[in-house]
C-alpha cells in the first residue's frame, strides 16, 4: 500500500491506493478532485479529513503534482553536542528551520544554507535523510504544494543566534527533550512527524 499525508494547516489529506470500507464517506478520486473546492470545504469545517484515492500507488504523487504547482524546500532537525534540538519561533508556532531551494543548489545544500540563514548556526554536518513532508499553502491567490526534504544534522556551534527577522523569525533556541515535547504542543503536524 502507498500512502502520503498532506496537510492544510492542521487538516489532513491522505493520498492512498487503498481505502477501508469505513473511510468511503471521506474518499474522493484523486484524478477528479477540485482542490479549490476541497480546501474550501475543509476550511469551513464541512470536511475534517479527506482521502484522495487512485488505484496505482506509483501515480499518486505525479497526479498530485499535476494538480498543484510544487515548491521544493529543505530543512534540518539539528542537534548540538548535548543532544538539544534547534527550534525557531515564527508565526506564533515553534518550527524547524527550512526554506526554498535556489537555482544551482542541490537539496542538501538548500537544507544547510537555510538553517544557517534562519538561525545563524553554522558548522552543520548532515548525518541522515529523515523524510519528505507535504503541505498546501496559498500564495498570490493560488494553492501550491510545498514539498520539504528533511535532514538530520549535527553541530558543535555554541555561538549566539541571529534570527532571520525579515523571514518573521522571532526567536531561535536549543531545546532539551522536555522542552522539545513542550514546543511540539505548539507546532505544525509536519514537524511532529519528524519526531
Amino acid at each position: 500500500m502507498q500512502m502520503y499525508k498532506v496537510f492544510i494547516n492542521e487538516k489532513l489529506i491522505i493520498l492512498s491506493n487503498e481505502v477501508e470500507k469505513s473511510e468511503i464517506s471521506d474518499t474522493y478520486l484523486l484524478k477528479d478532485v477540485d482542490f479549490e473546492w476541497l480546501i474550501g470545504k475543509m476550511a469551513s469545517g464541512k470536511i475534517d479529513k479527506a482521502i484522495l484515492y487512485h488505484d496505482n500507488g506509483e501515480e499518486l504523487l505525479p497526479l498530485l503534482y499535476k494538480k498543484l504547482p510544487v515548491v521544493e524546500a529543505a530543512g534540518g532537525l539539528v542537534k548540538n553536542t548535548k543532544g538539544e534540538v534547534l527550534f525557531i519561533f515564527r508565526n506564533g508556532k515553534w518550527d524547524l528551520p527550512k526554506g526554498k531551494t535556489e537555482k544551482g543548489e542541490n537539496i542538501e545544500q538548500t537544507a544547510v544554507r537555510e538553517v544557517e540563514e534562519e538561525t545563524g548556526v553554522n558548522g552543520l554536518k548532515i548525518t541522515d535523510f529523515l523524510l519528505q513532508t507535504y503541505h498546501v499553502f496559498k500564495r498570490n491567490g493560488e494553492y501550491r504544494l510545498k514539498l520539504t526534504y528533511w535532514y538530520a544534522m549535527e553541530t558543535a556551534y555554541e555561538g549566539e543566534f541571529f534570527p532571520q527577522e525579515d523571514e518573521g523569525i522571532m526567536e531561535v533556541a536549543w531545546k532539551n527533550e522536555a522542552e522539545t515535547q513542550q514546543a511540539l504542543l505548539n507546532s505544525y503536524e509536519n514537524i511532529k512527524l519528524l519526531f
